[in-house]
C-alpha cells in the first residue's frame, strides 16, 4: 500500500504514462522501496519522454535481488574494512547503514536488517551452547501492526518449531536440530512447536510419526505443542485462494520436466496470465479431482527473471491421489514445502525460525510469500548441518542401507540414527553434550566421530555399571584359600556409593584373562608371571587379595590349562586384575560380544566415492565373539549401559534372552587419538 501511495502522490505529475508503467512493474512485485525510490528521481529528470526499459532497470536496480547469503557477505566485508569506525557491535552502530549503501545501493532495507541483526547474534563457547538471536520484538515487518498483534499473541515470548517429515528415522543431525530448537526456546522460557511436516502422503506413515515421537522423547525433550501440517490444511487451501485472488498465483499444465526446463531458461509458462477468475476455477477443479495425477500444479507468480533460482515460479500445489495417515482421502491436492512451511511457521507465530544452510537461498521465496499475503514474518535463521567423518546422513541412503540389507534395520548399531546410536549404548546426555560442544554456527566442518564417542564416553564413565567379562579365560586354583564361597561387595559406579552395588560370588576356583598371565615374565609386564626374577604379586579387584603363582598345568602340547595361586600376605600388589568366579555348581555364564566398529572406512564416503558410495562399505564393522559375564550381568535389561573393566562400555541389546545375553560395544575405554591430539 505505501508504494502505491507513493506513486499517487510523489510521482512527477507531468509523466503520467511513464507512471502507469511503474505502477505496472509495482504489481509485478519487480519494483520495491528502493527501486521505487529510485524511479521517482529517474522520471522526474526525464518526464514522460520515451526511455530504455534496460537503461531504467540497471540504474534503479529494477530486477535486483539479492540473497542473505550474498548480503551476509558484503555486511561481514563492511565491517572487517570499518571495524575501528564501527566498533564493538557494528551492527547497532547507525554509522554502519552509510556503508551499506554505497556498497549495496539496491538491497532491500528489511532484508539488510533482519541479516544485520543475525550478525549481532552472540555464540558463547559453553556447554550450554547460549546463543542470542534478535529478540521477537526487533523483527522487522513490512506492517508494524503485523508485530503488534504477534506480540500481543504470544506475550513476547520466544516461540521456535522443531519440523521433522514422518517419512524416516530421525538421525544424529536431528539430534543438533533438537538441541537448538527446544534448548533455545527453553532457555528462554519460551515455547517449543513439534510440527510434523506431513504434506507428502505417499512418503510418510504412522510409524514414522511415533518412532520420531518415541526419539525425540529419549532425547530428552519436551514439545509445547505437538501439530502437523495436515491440522492447517483447510487453512492453507485458504491461503492459497487468498494468493490467486492478488494475482499471485495461477493454475499450470506444464509437466514437472517442463516447469523444470522452463525455469532454466527464464521463460513464462504458457498459462502464466490466467485471469483471476479462470484460476480460481481452475484451482477448486483440482481439489475436487477434475485432473489427473501431473496434469495440473498451482504455482506462485513470482519472477521468472530472477537472479535467484527460488524465485522462478514455485510449485505450491500438486494433485497426488494418495491415503493420508491423517486426513485419510479427503484431500487430493497438497501443498508443497516451499508453500507450507513458511505459512505454518505465521500460523503458528513462530519467532525463530532455524534451519540448515541448504535452505538459505530459500528465505527469500520465504519471504516473498508471506508478504504477498500480508502476515507476520518469522525471524529466519540458518547454520551449518552436523558433518561427521566415516558417516552418511542422507536420507535418501540411509533408507538404500536398510531396504537392501547392508545393515540389519533402522536401529543398527553403526547407522547414525538415534535409534542406531541408543542401541549401540549411547546415551541421549553423552550426545546431547556433543550437541552444545559443536554449538551452532554458519561455517560448514567435518567433525571427527571420535568427538562424539569422546563425549559418550565421558558421560558413560560417571553413570555406567560396572562388571567383569572375560574374553579369554584361565582357570585359577587359589591354593589354601578356607572360606568357601563368599559374596564380593561391588560398587556399581567407583567413588559414588549413591548409585548402589551389588555382589558378585567368589571361591576357591576362578578365571582370570588370559592376557594377566605370562609363564615367564616380561618387562613392563604387570600381570601375574610363573617365572620371574622376584615374585610377582597382583591384586584381584575388590576381594583385596594379593596372589602369586606357585605352579602351572599344561597339555600334552605343553599348553598353560590352568594356573595354581597362593595368597602372598606380606606383599601388596600395584596392580589389580579382574576375575570371575562360577556360581557354585555352575559354569561360567556365556554371552555375545558384538563389537561395532565404522561402517565406512574412509573419512568422507561421498566426497571420496561419488556415487559408488557403497564400496567404502567396511566388511569387518561388525565382530562378533563369545564371551563369559559375571552373574550380576544377568540383573540387566535390555538398553542398559555397563563398563566391563578393562574392556570397554558396553550395552545389552534387545535380542538378549534369560539364557543368553547380548552385549555391543559402545566405546572403547581408552581416550582416541583425537582427543590425545587436543591436549
Amino acid at each position: 500500500m505505501d508504494l502505491l501511495m507513493d506513486i499517487a502522490f510523489k510521482f512527477p505529475p507531468d509523466a503520467p504514462k511513464n507512471r502507469k508503467f511503474v505502477l505496472g512493474e509495482v504489481m509485478k512485485d519487480r519494483v520495491g522501496v528502493v527501486q521505487l525510490t529510485e524511479s521517482l528521481k529517474y522520471f522526474k529528470k526525464i518526464k514522460d519522454a520515451p526511455f530504455d526499459v534496460s537503461a531504467w532497470e540497471k540504474e534503479c536496480g529494477v530486477g535486483f535481488v539479492m540473497s542473505d547469503e550474498e548480503i551476509r557477505k558484503v555486511l561481514e566485508e563492511i565491517i572487517e574494512e570499518h571495524k575501528s569506525e564501527l566498533g564493538a557491535e557494528p551492527h547497532k552502530n547507525g554509522m554502519i547503514w552509510k556503508f551499506i549503501k554505497a556498497k549495496m545501493p539496491f538491497a532491500a532495507p528489511s532484508d539488510v536488517k533482519n541479516v544485520l541483526n543475525s550478525l549481532g547474534t552472540k555464540e558463547k563457547d559453553s556447554t550450554r551452547g547460549e546463543i542470542a538471536f534478535p529478540r521477537p520484538e526487533d523483527n522487522v515487518q513490512l506492517d508494524p501492526k503485523l508485530l503488534a498483534e504477534h506480540l500481543k499473541a504470544t506475550g513476547g515470548k520466544v516461540v521456535t518449531r522443531f519440523p521433522p517429515e514422518p517419512n524416516g528415522y530421525l538421525h544424529i543431525g536431528h539430534a543438533k536440530s533438537m538441541h537448538l530448537n527446544f534448548g533455545y526456546a527453553k532457555r528462554n522460557e519460551g515455547i517449543c512447536y513439534m510440527r510434523f511436516d506431513d504434506t507428502n502422503p505417499e512418503t510418510e506413515s504412522t510409524e514414522y510419526v511415533n518412532a520420531i515421537k518415541e526419539a525425540v522423547l529419549w532425547m530428552g525433550h519436551k514439545w509445547d505443542h505437538l501439530t502437523y501440517a495436515s491440522d492447517y490444511f483447510q487453512q492453507l487451501y485458504e491461503l492459497a485462494v487468498e494468493l490467486i485472488k492478488r494475482g499471485k498465483a495461477y493454475v499450470c499444465h506444464l509437466t514437472p520436466e517442463e516447469i523444470d526446463e522452463y525455469r532454466k531458461q527464464h521463460k513464462d509458462s504458457p498459462w502464466r496470465n490466467r485471469t483471476v477468475e479462470e484460476n480460481l476455477k481452475l484451482f477448486n477443479d483440482m481439489k475436487v479431482g477434475k485432473f489427473e495425477e501431473g496434469k495440473a500444479t498451482l504455482r506462485m507468480k513470482m519472477d521468472m527473471q530472477s537472479t535467484v533460482s527460488v524465485m522462478w515460479d514455485l510449485v505450491a500445489y500438486r494433485i497426488k491421489y494418495h491415503h493420508h495417515h491423517r486426513s485419510g482421502d479427503q484431500w487430493c491436492i497438497y501443498p508443497s514445502y516451499d508453500f507450507t512451511h513458511c505459512l505454518n511457521d505465521t500460523l503458528e507465530n513462530i519467532t525463530h525460525s532455524l534451519c540448515t544452510l541448504e535452505f538459505v537461498d530459500r528465505r527469500v521465496s520465504y519471504n516473498w510469500l508471506v508478504d504477498s499475503l500480508g502476515l507476520y514474518r518469522s525471524v529466519v535463521w540458518e547454520y551449518a548441518r552436523l558433518e561427521l567423518t566415516h558417516t552418511i546422513l542422507s536420507k535418501r541412503k540411509l533408507i538404500k542401507l536398510v531396504n537392501e540389507k547392508y545393515v540389519k534395520g533402522w536401529d543398527d548399531p553403526r547407522l547414525p540414527t538415534i535409534f542406531g546410536l541408543r542401541r549401540r549404548g549411547y546415551s541421549s546426555e553423552g550426545i546431547n553434550n556433543f550437541c552444545a560442544d559443536i554449538r551452532v554456527t554458519r561455517h560448514n566442518s567435518l567433525i571427527p566421530y571420535e568427538k562424539l564417542e569422546e563425549f559418550v564416553r565421558q558421560d558413560l564413565n560417571k553413570t555406567s555399571t560396572r562388571a567383569f567379562a572375560l574374553l579369554n579365560p584361565l582357570k585359577v586354583t587359589l591354593r589354601g584359600w578356607k572360606k568357601g564361597n563368599i559374596e564380593v561387595k561391588c560398587l556399581n559406579v567407583p567413588g559414588n556409593e549413591a548409585k548402589g552395588y551389588h555382589t558378585i560370588p567368589f571361591g576357591e576356583t576362578f578365571y582370570i584373562e588370559q592376557s594377566d598371565f605370562k609363564e615367564v615374565d616380561e618387562p613392563d609386564f604387570y600381570g601375574l608371571a610363573f617365572k620371574s626374577e622376584t615374585p610377582k604379586v597382583v591384586k584381584l579387584k575388590y576381594v583385596d587379595l594379593d596372589i602369586m603363582v606357585v605352579d602351572v598345568n599344561k597339555d600334552k602340547n605343553g599348553l598353560v590349562t590352568d594356573i595354581v595361586v597362593e595368597i602372598d600376605p606380606k606383599s601388596s600388589g600395584k596392580h589389580a586384575i579382574h576375575w570371575i568366579s562360577p556360581e557354585p555348581g555352575k559354569e561360567l555364564r556365556k554371552a555375545e560380544i558384538r563389537n561395532y566398529s565404522h561402517l565406512f572406512l574412509s573419512d568422507e564416503p561421498i566426497k571420496t566415492f561419488g556415487e559408488k558410495w557403497l564400496e567404502d562399505i567396511n566388511p569387518n564393522s561388525l565382530e562378533v565373539r563369545e564371551a563369559f559375564v559375571d552373574s550380576s550381568c544377568f540383573l540387566f535389561r535390555p538398553f542398559d549401559r555397563i563398563q566391563f573393566e578393562r574392556v570397554g562400555y558396553y550395552c545389552v541389546d534387545p535380542d538378549s534372552t534369560p539364557e543368553k545375553l547380548v552385549f555391543n560395544r559402545t566405546v572403547t575405554l581408552k581416550e582416541s587419538k583425537w582427543k590425545k591430539a587436543q591436549e
